[in-house]
C-alpha cells in the first residue's frame, strides 16, 4: 500500500509540473510567431552573454534553467564570468557550444538536450537557416526565438526583455527592469531635447586594440544611436548604413572629431596581448588609462580637436550586447556635455542596478578617461584600488 501510495503520489506531481507548462504561441524579434511549452524550463543560451538578463530573472539561480550555451561570455567578458562562476558553480556544468555562423553549434546534442526553447540572436539566423539546423530541430519539436540587443537596441531590448519574461514566467520581473531603464534613459533624453546644434562630433572606435587595423567603428545602430541619444554628432553615421563597418582613417582626420570614445574590454583569449583595454568589473583603471593613452597617437587623430583637448575615453565594449545600455547613453552623454550632466553619475546607476536586480556586487571598471572626472573617476579609482 504504501509503494501504490509513493507511486501515485510522484505520477501526480509529475503530472501537475507537465500540466504548468502550457503550449503558448509567442512572438520573436523578427516577428515570426512559434508555440513554446511555458513556463519554459529547459533552455539553451544561443549566447552566454544572454546571462546578463537571465540573471535578473532568476537571480537565486541562473543556472536552472539553462543546459548549454555559448561560450563567448566566457571568452569575451572573463571578469563577469568568474563573478558568477564563483557565486554560482553550477554554471562551469553546462555545455557549452561555439557560434553558429562558425559551424561549431552542436545540433545533435541541442536535440540530445531536449531544450523547450533555444533563444538565439537574430543576427544567427541565416546561418541557422542555410546550414538546416532550424529545420532539424523543427522537426524534433524543438522551437527558436530570436531576440535582439545589438543591433537596435533602444528598439529592441524593451521586446526582448518582456520575450524573456514571457519565456520564464517572470513578467513581473522584466517589467520592472523596464520602468528602472525608462527612467533612467529619461535623465538623460529629458535634457538632450532642449539641445540645438552644432552638437560635439564624436568618433567611436569599436573594439579598441582588438586588432591593428584603424578603424572599426559604428554607424547608425547600437553604439552609434547610443551617442545620438547622449547628444553628440557620430560622424560615422552618415557612412553607412550598417551598424557595424570599418572607416578609413582619412575620414576620421577630414571629420576632426572633438571626443573620440572606445569601446573596449578584456580580449586576452581572442587577442593575447593586444593593445584592448581591461574593461569590466573590478577593473584596474590605472592601467586602462595607461592603455587608452596610446591611442592618442593614432595617425587618425592627429592635430584632431580630440587630440588637443585630450578629449579620449573608454568604455565596456558588452554594453552594446546587453540589457544595461542605459548605463553606456548616461556615461557617453557625462562625457559629451560634462556641464550639463555634472550630476549625472552612471557609476551609481549602475550600481543600483546591480542591487535591484542582479545577484552578484557591483564592481567598478567600466570605463576610463584621460580627463579629470571629479566624483565619478575618484570613485572608479578608489573601488579598483581594493
Amino acid at each position: 500500500m504504501i509503494v501504490r501510495f509513493l507511486f501515485f503520489t510522484i505520477l501526480l506531481i509529475s503530472s501537475s509540473v507537465q500540466a504548468e507548462q502550457i503550449a503558448t504561441p509567442v512572438t520573436d524579434l523578427l516577428g515570426r510567431t512559434v508555440s513554446v511549452k511555458l513556463p519554459v524550463q529547459r533552455v539553451i543560451l544561443g549566447e552566454g552573454r544572454q546571462l546578463y538578463l537571465v540573471a535578473m530573472l532568476d537571480k537565486e539561480n541562473p543556472a536552472k534553467r539553462v543546459v548549454a550555451w555559448r561560450k563567448d561570455l566566457i571568452q569575451s567578458d572573463p571578469a563577469t564570468w568568474q563573478q558568477y562562476r564563483k557565486r554560482f558553480p553550477l554554471l562551469e556544468k553546462i555545455p557549452t557550444f561555439g557560434g553558429s555562423e562558425q559551424g561549431t553549434f552542436d545540433v545533435e546534442l541541442a536535440i540530445s538536450l531536449k531544450p523547450d526553447v533555444i533563444i538565439m540572436n537574430m543576427d544567427a539566423r541565416k546561418a541557422i537557416v542555410d546550414s538546416g539546423y532550424e529545420a532539424a530541430l523543427s522537426s524534433a519539436g524543438i522551437p527558436i526565438v530570436y531576440v535582439d540587443f545589438r543591433y537596435e537596441p533602444i528598439a529592441h531590448i524593451p521586446p526582448t526583455v518582456k520575450l524573456f519574461g514571457k519565456l520564464f514566467g517572470k513578467m513581473e520581473l522584466a517589467t520592472a527592469y523596464l520602468q528602472f531603464r525608462d527612467m533612467e534613459l529619461k535623465r538623460v533624453t529629458s535634457q538632450v531635447n532642449k539641445l540645438t546644434s552644432p552638437l560635439p562630433k564624436v568618433f567611436l572606435e569599436r573594439l579598441g586594440g582588438y586588432s591593428d587595423e584603424c578603424c572599426m567603428t559604428f554607424g547608425k545602430g547600437s553604439f552609434g544611436r547610443f551617442v545620438k541619444l547622449a547628444g553628440g554628432e557620430n560622424i560615422a553615421a552618415s557612412l553607412s548604413p550598417g551598424s557595424f563597418f570599418t572607416i578609413n582613417p582619412e575620414q576620421i582626420v577630414s571629420a576632426n572629431p572633438d571626443i573620440v570614445i572606445l569601446t573596449s574590454g578584456n580580449f586576452q583569449a581572442s587577442v593575447p596581448g593586444g593593445r584592448w583595454i581591461p574593461l569590466g568589473p573590478g577593473a584596474d583603471i590605472k592601467e586602462a588609462q595607461t592603455r587608452l593613452a596610446w591611442f592618442t597617437t593614432r595617425p587618425a587623430y592627429k592635430n584632431s580637436s580630440a587630440q588637443h583637448n585630450n578629449a579620449f575615453f573608454a568604455i565596456w565594449h558588452q554594453f552594446y550586447n546587453s540589457p544595461y545600455d542605459v548605463i553606456a547613453i548616461q556615461q557617453l552623454a557625462k562625457w559629451i556635455h560634462p556641464e550639463l550632466f555634472s550630476e549625472l553619475d552612471p557609476d551609481d546607476t549602475f550600481r543600483r542596478l546591480h542591487h535591484e536586480f542582479l545577484p552578484i556586487p557591483y564592481l567598478a571598471g567600466y570605463m576610463v578617461s584621460l580627463k579629470a572626472e571629479g566624483h565619478n573617476s575618484d570613485t572608479l579609482s578608489d573601488t579598483a584600488s581594493r
